[in-house]
């Protein structure tokens, strides 16, 4: 695989460095929104932070182009945040302003590596002939080597028209990898090879994505993940979950490089992907589940099914009898876990997602703790679990990070309308724009004017109305803010009931709709 410049290759820097003659990279106003980053860095570091950065928003700025077909001009051009820009200057600009977060967490990632970089080409070389794999990517580093052949097939049957005639892949793959810019950049070239849309992280960890597309498309994508050398022995097709859906589920393709593929908040180095939970098969999760709904006495069980899922996700679907913690965000998980020790010593849990992902690092991060007598995950998650029992022990809607915003495939509504407590769980975004809530608002309250999270944002939206003003600036509604962020679990309150009763009136329902740039992507990709 491409291994990364040295800053101390003078003669190569060029190569990998788009130039910016338009703009200053050394203005941290634009680049960095983290003034204390690069006071934060050793001196050694230090003297590599210029060139990240620079390496950082050249890469970024490369993931957003568009590349020209056949039959259209050569000039270059760029999509990113729905616009079209046409020339350079516009999109570093754009970039610049937009973008400074993810510029910031891509260079902080860079500036990790480089630390670990060797110096010397001699190094570098040593390193390469002991590594067979980095060798062959070096030999074939062009991502266009690395695309499919599509010449046979129509521009018609690669892009999907709707969701009926489309699909949407979920997919996680841990496994180091050395470089992970490379791998940004080759699957930012594939996806729009293949007119994908979605949402994909990557860091050195692995890779994690959902991408929608025609089913064409997404079955070359498998073809080409599971041929790649990279993932090959690491993945196999059932790692690929599906779901009815298509390009039109993801308003843009976003590819990033983080530091995690699923943002929990803590170092990889830390908490490692490598020392996770026992996994069970759906089946094996479901027999374990049946016994434990079969004990007389749930409260004084040794067992607890935990949900690993966000509260809004589980508010519309869950395994029954499980433990649902009342978070916003997977980066609250750990906290939610240290307040609640003692609710887990000497407990065999057995934990649950969407895809299996947030299991693997969380299941970790239980383990370290070492009080829980056995810790459990459910192998591909509750995508899988639904596949093979859809009529088990998960009741409701399984929440999706897309425009779908949930799968259904049983017949049961374990939530209610936020106003009048009537059966409901189909999502809706808070009627003010300022807001990002979802919310759950039966039709009968919708016609009668309910459709904001809370009065507050009701009102606010009605007053915004009478001036006709808009604003793009999100806010963080009042109903958001007064949540707790780490709940405490009494002991009657530790596992939730299949059907349980909001208050009316009570909004707040759901997340803020661009969670992925914590990446978490605009509806972020959590499998």
């Amino acid at each position: 695989m491409p291994s990364f410049t040295s800053p101390d290759q003078g003669d190569d820097l060029e190569a990998c460095v788009l130039r910016f003659s338009d703009l200053d990279l050394k203005d941290t106003r634009l680049i960095n929104p983290s003034s204390g980053l690069k006071a934060e860095l050793d001196v050694s570091t230090k003297k590599k932070y210029s060139f990240a950065k620079k390496k950082a928003f050249a890469l970024f700025v490369k993931t957003k182009e568009v590349p020209a077909r056949p039959f259209e001009c050569k000039e270059k051009r760029w999509k990113c945040c729905q616009q079209l820009f046409r020339d350079r200057i516009s999109i570093h600009r754009h970039v610049a302003t937009q973008h400074a977060d993810e510029i910031c967490h891509q260079t902080a990632s860079l500036l990790k590596q480089l630390a670990v970089t060797p110096n010397t080409s001699k190094g570098l070389k040593s390193e390469d002939s002991r590594n067979p794999l980095k060798e062959y990517f070096t030999c074939n580093r062009e991502v266009s080597a690395w695309l499919p052949d599509i010449s046979c097939f129509s521009p018609d049957e690669l892009i999907s028209q709707g969701s009926d005639g489309g699909e949407v892949l979920l997919y996680y793959c841990y496994r180091d990898l050395e470089d992970p810019h490379w791998v940004c950049a080759w699957q930012t070239a594939l996806c729009q090879h293949l007119s994908l849309t979605g949402k994909v992280r990557i860091a050195t960890e692995g890779i994690n994505g959902t991408v929608g597309g025609s089913k064409l498309a997404t079955r070359l994508y498998v073809e080409v993940m599971l041929s790649c050398p990279l993932f090959k022995d690491y993945m196999c097709k059932d790692d690929f979950k599906t779901s009815k859906g298509g390009a039109c589920c993801f308003p843009e393709l976003r590819v990033g490089v983080f530091e995690e593929i699923v943002p929990m908040g803590i170092s990889p180095n830390k908490i490692s992907y490598k020392k996770p939970g026992i996994h069970l098969s759906p089946g094996e999760f479901h027999k374990e589940v049946e016994k434990f709904l079969s004990q007389a006495n749930e409260e004084q069980s040794d067992t607890i099914l935990l949900d690993c899922r966000n509260f809004y996700e589980s508010k519309i679907g869950r395994f029954q009898g499980c433990l649902a913690p009342d978070i916003r965000k997977f980066s609250y998980f750990p906290s939610y876990i240290d307040k609640n020790l003692e609710l887990f010593r000497e407990k065999k849990v057995l934990m649950y997602c969407t895809g299996g992902i947030r299991c693997e690092r969380g299941s970790a991060y239980l383990k370290a703790k070492g009080v829980c007598k056995e810790v459990f995950q459910l192998k591909g998650g509750i995508h899988k679990y639904l596949e093979e029992f859809p009529d088990g022990f998960y009741k409701g809607k399984l929440f999706v990070f897309d425009e779908r915003y949930a799968l259904s495939y049983n017949s049961d509504i374990v939530s209610e309308c936020s106003y009048c407590g009537a059966p409901w769980d189909q999502y809706k975004l808070c009627s003010t724009p300022q807001c990002r809530q979802l919310i759950l608002a039966c039709p009968a309250c919708q016609r009668q004017g309910f459709t904001a999270c809370c009065v507050t944002c009701q009102d606010k939206g009605r007053r915004l109305a009478l001036r006709r003003t808009q604003s793009s600036f999100k806010e963080e509604c009042e109903c958001t803010a007064r949540r707790a962020r780490i709940p405490s679990e009494l002991p009657q309150q530790v596992r939730l009931p299949v059907s349980p009763r909001p208050r009316p009136g009570v909004g707040g329902d759901g997340p803020c709709s661009c969670e992925w740039q914590q990446q978490d992507f605009p509806r972020p990709s959590q499998s």
